[in-house]
């Protein structure tokens, strides 16, 4: 198999599929990739979602791959569900269409 253009465009949306779809409560909270803050006992702060600890700050240069990962993972589940939809819609089509 030769490695095209549209191959590397299959692998980048099936990617992107794949992200889209894990869910937070069944998967990711169990393996601790969840998005959700972690609370704190001491003074009721909030060790990960406080507020300089958020990309753009000063002190966020030291941000873990972990931290990283799970941030993308959120962004894409957020903002890649509805044109996941009109694109998966679009290569189905070509598919069924043109074929490969």
């Amino acid at each position: 198999m030769a490695l095209t253009l549209g191959t590397i465009l299959y692998v980048a949306i099936l990617l992107i599929n794949a992200m889209a779809v894990l869910s937070e409560d069944r998967f990711l909270a169990r393996i601790g990739w969840s998005s959700a803050p972690v609370p704190t006992v001491a003074a009721g702060f909030q060790a990960y979602g406080a507020a300089y600890d958020q990309p753009g700050y000063p002190g966020a240069q030291d941000v873990s791959v972990k931290a990283r990962l799970i941030n993308l993972i959120s962004a894409v589940r957020t903002l890649m569900r509805i044109p996941l939809i009109g694109l998966n819609l679009v290569v189905i089509g070509y598919e069924l269409i043109l074929g490969s």
